[in-house]
């Protein structure tokens, strides 16, 4: 069995971050990762990654990729960890093809976007159906678009795009928005807003992009069409923490909680960054960031055990 100083669980942002500082610090590390791609892959226009004025998610990562393949580093790509162990030194690793042994261990596993899982929903990714309101919001300017979603994120998700957009329609599958009455008060006193209760979506229509929005309004079984340019699903995020709980803690939001100085999780040598983790602000730049902090973090605890 491959013993390693560090494992990388992540292929976003996060994990090819902590992939180069750590290949920099001349680390022996292996990044494990179900697939190159995550939330970021899913957005169609990114405007506020430094450097980058306008980029397609895919693009990005495309770049982040190539410069982790040019460092010395050990990928392991299709292949998601499944549970932890602690050793007298240092973890086990287990996915459902090997195991690992390592130092120290970075969770990098981001979130997975709530998704609808209705016709056409895939097919619309990054053609009009976008999960990230600040990557795309204005990419809608002076258009019509409709967010699903009548809690907090789909609130201020309306409420933000008033910004851009010329209307906005704001699905709410329940009788009544969930959202803080205060976020509920805000939107009723916009005209721009239309709120649509008791609407159950069934399909995301259109050509080469999206054009329609098909939902059943569900007490009256009524089918009804919006025309939309674009659509922001809001429903909510799951972090990729299945395979720690009970290991380390986790908050109500199933989060990785972390020192947000060193990025190290309640288990000495693992740590964590990216979406995964505790901090309120998931962003592209906050990601990176955090990747190259919990890499030096563990460089610095790898160190001091080997002395």
């Amino acid at each position: 069995m491959a013993q390693y100083d560090l494992i990388i669980l992540g292929g976003g942002p996060a994990g090819i971050t902590a992939g180069i500082y750590a290949s920099r610090k001349k680390l022996k590390t292996l990044l494990i990762t179900k697939e190159f791609l995550g939330q970021v892959g899913l957005s169609w226009r990114i405007e506020n990654y430094p450097g980058f004025p306008k980029i397609n998610g895919r693009d990005l990562l495309k770049l982040f990729h190539n410069h982790l393949v040019q460092n010395e580093i050990t990928i392991q790509n299709y292949e998601e960890v499944i549970k932890i162990e602690k050793l007298k030194v240092g973890f086990k690793l287990k996915t459902k093809e090997k195991e690992y042994n390592s130092l120290a261990i970075i969770i990098a596993t981001g979130a997975e976007l709530k998704r609808l899982n209705i016709k056409n929903e895939e097919r619309f990714i990054g053609k009009g159906i976008s999960y990230c309101l600040t990557c795309d919001e204005k990419a809608f300017e002076n258009k019509k678009v409709a967010v699903i979603g009548g809690g907090n994120t789909g609130a201020e998700a309306a409420i933000s795009l008033l910004k851009f957009a010329s209307e906005i329609y704001l699905l709410e599958y329940l009788d009544h928005l969930t959202c803080d009455e205060i976020l509920k008060e805000e939107i009723e006193n916009q005209s721009r807003i239309q709120i649509i209760t008791n609407a159950e979506v069934l399909s995301f229509e259109g050509d080469g992009e999206l054009k329609k929005i098909v939902y059943q309004e569900r007490k009256t079984k009524k089918i009804h069409e919006i025309e939309t340019a674009g659509c922001f699903i809001q429903i909510g995020v799951m972090p990729n923490t299945e395979f720690v709980k009970g290991f380390i803690d986790l908050n109500e939001k199933r989060e990785i909680m972390s020192n947000l100085k060193t990025m190290e999780t309640s288990h000495k040598g693992i740590f964590v960054a990216g979406d995964v983790c505790d901090f309120p602000f998931k962003q592209i730049v906050v990601a990176v960031g955090q990747g190259a902090s919990a890499a030096l973090s563990a460089y610095s605890y790898i160190k001091e055990l080997n002395n």
